[in-house]
């Protein structure tokens, strides 16, 4: 009775340890993408994305911090994404 619970057991913990390999993954390839990548992939999913252009780059910081909460970015990319708009 013992061992199908250990193989039960055993099998979770290895297919948690392959699930949280792959997330990793993911989250590595996503600090590789510069600014304007994740502009271009975030910001016109919900509406159209102003040009960095349309806004003064203090008004940027206020922006992506409020787009940070309502679209869910981190951290790391909602800097990258500021920065890209200043920077143009």
């Amino acid at each position: 009775m013992k061992k199908p619970l250990f193989h039960i057991a055993a099998s979770f913990v290895i297919l948690l340890i392959v699930f949280l390999m792959n997330a990793c993954k993911v989250s590595e390839k996503a600090n590789t993408k510069s600014g304007a990548q994740l502009w271009g992939e975030n910001c016109g999913r919900c509406h159209n994305a102003p040009g960095p252009g349309e806004f003064r780059n203090s008004n940027w910081d206020v922006i992506g911090q409020h787009m940070r909460v309502r679209a869910n970015l981190t951290g790391t990319d909602t800097e990258k994404i500021i920065g890209f708009l200043k920077g143009s």
